[in-house]
């Protein structure tokens, strides 16, 4: 099998799981969302486009509803071993073959737990999914209870993630080295995502995100390229990925000269990402990582450029994001700890002057405060 924990780790995290199912007086876990799978069993697949879900009943024992076309894909990346598959059909409802399930499970009038916060549970499967269990359980959200034990990284984890990092590390060379005028965006991406393939990592959670020019200012993926001026800016914003593990960076980088303006927005960016370096600490609460950002970009004079969070948690997650719970954004009571993943974006863009200063990265909560992932320094890159 292409497992990449050890199975006695598998076993400690499904423990742990089951401590909380029964603390939430769960009778059994129904998850939908594919970290999960993956997190307590080394499952691996987009299958969980369709509907697919996973059942953990107290006893340990674990059963996947999926499609005949992830049978072997379960059994060869998981440790699964009674999988079930729903026929595709035009009158399809792979909810009451999850029901005939748990009736065998003698589920009936229980408590089920319900990660409706899944990607591959849609409104309409869900809806389908309680039209089918209506009456014959009780269903509660249950979507946090994986996802708040994947948070605290293991030490076979931080390797990963530890990797990742080299690889968004290797990737940022070729930017560096690509990003000069005339420069197509496509040569540039796909000699970042190359770098992250050679070194043997996968695809990121979401498509790497490249704007030049006035498109400098956007932090999401859009369709287009184009060829960089003599003087011009480009931000990217990309991820290294090893076992779907994430360590994500971002850049803006300034093609010909810098101006004032992008110098300032520069030292105010990195002056921000000190602070929230000093407030992400073990026992303090994120929301305050926030508000260092917050306050150094608007005691700058960035107040109308910043954003409202700064960052989020980082780890195994699938498509159509990288994004992992928690965020950094003001009054989040969630406290850093270590073994926590983060990503810490000082993203200012001004739309007035069309400039753009986004520096970004990776960092993992320790003991005592922090350490940054990245061998790169923060400095402002100015390619002619």
């Amino acid at each position: 099998m292409a497992l990449h924990f050890t199975e006695a780790e598998f076993q400690d995290r499904k423990s742990v799981i089951l401590r909380d199912m029964e603390a939430a007086g769960l009778d059994a876990l129904l998850m939908f969302r594919q970290e999960s799978m993956y997190y307590l069993t080394g499952y691996d697949t987009f299958g969980y486009v369709f509907f697919q879900c996973l059942v953990l009943t107290p006893d340990g024992d674990f059963t996947l509803l999926t499609r005949s076309a992830d049978l072997r894909q379960a059994r060869h990346t998981s440790l699964v071993t009674d999988i079930r598959i729903w026929m595709d059909a035009p009158d399809a409802n792979p909810a009451a073959d999850l029901k005939a399930i748990l009736a065998g499970k003698k589920l009936q009038g229980k408590t089920l737990g319900v990660e409706y916060e899944a990607y591959g549970l849609t409104a309409r499967n869900g809806k389908r999914l309680e039209a089918a269990l209506d009456g014959f359980a009780h269903l509660t959200d249950a979507s946090d209870l994986v996802s708040r034990r994947r948070v605290i990284k293991s030490p076979q984890e931080i390797a990963y993630v530890r990797r990742a990092a080299e690889l968004a590390d290797d990737a940022l060379d070729e930017a560096n080295r690509l990003c000069v005028p005339g420069a197509f965006e496509g040569d540039i991406l796909a000699a970042m995502q190359g770098a992250v393939f050679r070194g043997g990592g996968d695809y990121p959670g979401n498509e790497f995100i490249i704007g030049s020019g006035p498109d400098a200012l956007l932090c999401r993926y859009f369709s287009g390229r184009r060829h960089l001026d003599p003087q011009d800016q480009i931000t990217l914003e990309w991820a290294g990925v090893y076992r779907h593990y994430h360590a994500a960076m971002m850049r803006t980088l300034v093609i010909g000269q810098a101006n004032d303006t992008q110098r300032k927005m520069h030292d105010v960016a990195t002056a921000a990402m000190q602070a929230c370096l000093e407030a992400l600490r073990p026992g303090e609460p994120i929301g305050r990582v926030f508000d260092a950002y917050a306050h150094v970009a608007d005691k700058g004079g960035m107040q109308p450029h910043r954003l409202n969070a700064t960052g989020y948690s980082l780890g195994t997650t699938f498509s159509p994001n990288w994004m992992d719970w928690p965020m950094f954004y003001h009054g989040n009571p969630v406290e850093a700890a270590p073994g926590m993943v983060f990503f810490l974006h000082m993203i200012l863009m001004d739309s007035d002057a069309g400039l753009a200063m986004c520096p970004g990265q990776t960092v993992l909560v320790t003991e005592t405060g922090n350490e940054v992932l990245s061998r790169h320094p923060l400095d402002l890159v100015v390619n002619r």
